[in-house]
């Protein structure tokens, strides 16, 4: 008897017929003798709606009540799947974050799981029931406090829980195929990928594809527990994401991500100690930092550009305008026209030329590149934001252009 944990989003439990939907294939992999641990998202737009709601009552609602309010979409969920469950003669119960032992920090918002106590979930499945456990949503043991984990948190509850009981793989359910090799929405030509590594995927994932939460693929790549990312909407098979001793393809994919701003500090002091002085201060105001270019020195002073999220770019620009005053720079810039484009594969490390490829490709198309970051497998530029889209197509027919078949001679 294996163990698997499924984790179904918000649109695959969108509606009461959506429900059942996902109760009936929960209950045909309970017969087949699987023990089961399901993770579920609030049905459909609730939690932006749980969001307006407070924005309706409150234009700054405290952090604390805002987690106590969004969790409360999981539980509705939660409750409702096991009730259909019970419906179809399969013994279920249903736990909050809290009561099924997920412990996080105390950030409200944006809590990471810090520990699993699953004792209640594994005397549930002791019991032959499956255990239906609210997504992104947790409890900080030190304050008792309620926390949510932020956009996407539901896969990193699975994924946390698959960890902790040690499944044997754990099946995301959504209202997509799978991993494609470019969001299918702007390239037609978009392919459907069998497989894909670890690597591969948190790279994708921290590039902008929504596929996935970027921290849900770290737990899989941690504990080597093989994800599944298919659709609630029919049988086929998805995109298997797991390590693999397979040749790689040169590029996988292609991700964009139109989320972040840029902020330009000019005329900064070219000496030791001055990018320190900037980067420590956002660090402690919690600014996640991505990408950073800095020019290089002309007469005594340099300029540095750094993209941050979009919605914290404002923030992001008030501490460099205290820092750049403190350092003698010369002004500060915000500009949230841009979008980033990032071509992910692990094929890449062995094949050089592919940079250059990248370059003619955007050139050719008529788009500038105004930052340039790589890893071993990735290449990401940021470029104007409403050419984004026409980036991603550029690449996508230069690097990974349709199949072609051919049709056997009469």
């Amino acid at each position: 008897m294996s163990l698997i944990v499924q984790k179904y989003g918000g649109t695959s439990v969108a509606t009461p017929e959506r429900i059942n939907a996902v109760a009936d294939r929960i209950a045909a992999t309970r017969r087949d003798d699987h023990d089961l641990v399901v993770v579920v998202s609030a049905m459909g737009h609730t939690t932006d709606e749980l969001l307006e709601l407070a924005r309706g009552v409150s234009p700054d609602p405290p952090a604390r009540e805002i987690d106590m309010l969004l969790t409360a979409g999981e539980r509705i969920t939660m409750a409702l799947t096991a009730m259909a469950l019970h419906a179809r003669g399969i013994g279920a119960i249903s736990l909050t974050g809290s009561q099924a032992g997920i412990l996080t920090d105390a950030s409200h918002g944006a809590a990471r799981i810090t520990e699993i106590k699953a004792d209640r979930v594994r005397q549930g499945l002791e019991n032959g029931k499956v255990v239906i456990v609210a997504g992104f949503q947790g409890v900080d043991p030190s304050s008792r406090e309620i926390t949510t984990l932020g956009r996407g948190g539901s896969d990193a509850t699975a994924m946390a829980l698959a960890a902790a009981l040690g499944a044997d793989f754990c099946e995301m359910y959504t209202d997509v195929d799978g991993v494609f090799t470019a969001d299918p929405r702007i390239v037609s030509a978009a392919r459907l990928l069998p497989e894909i590594s670890f690597d591969e995927m948190l790279e994708l994932s921290a590039s902008g594809a929504a596929v996935l939460m970027t921290r849900s693929v770290e737990f899989g790549r941690r504990f080597s527990i093989p994800i599944h990312v298919r659709s609630s909407f029919h049988d086929r098979p998805g995109t298997w994401v797991k390590e693999t001793t397979m040749e790689q393809a040169i590029i996988s994919g292609i991700a964009h991500d139109n989320s972040e701003s840029k902020v330009t500090v000019r005329g900064v002091p070219d000496r030791p100690g001055v990018a320190a002085a900037l980067f420590e201060p956002l660090a402690e105001r919690s600014v996640n930092v991505d990408m950073i270019v800095q020019n290089v020195g002309t007469d005594g002073s340099t300029d540095i550009s750094f993209t941050v999220p979009r919605d914290s770019a404002r923030h992001a620009a008030e501490v460099a305008e205290k820092v750049a005053v403190e350092l003698g720079a010369v002004a500060v810039d915000l500009d949230e026209n841009v979008a980033k484009v990032s071509l992910v594969g692990a094929g890449m490390k062995s094949h050089p030329g592919v940079a250059a490829g990248v370059f003619r490709a955007l050139a050719e198309s008529g788009i500038n590149i105004e930052m340039i970051s790589t890893s071993t497998i990735r290449i990401s530029c940021v470029v104007r934001g409403d050419q984004a889209e026409a980036a991603v197509r550029a690449l996508h027919a230069a690097f990974l252009p349709p199949m072609v078949v051919e049709e056997e001679g009469v």
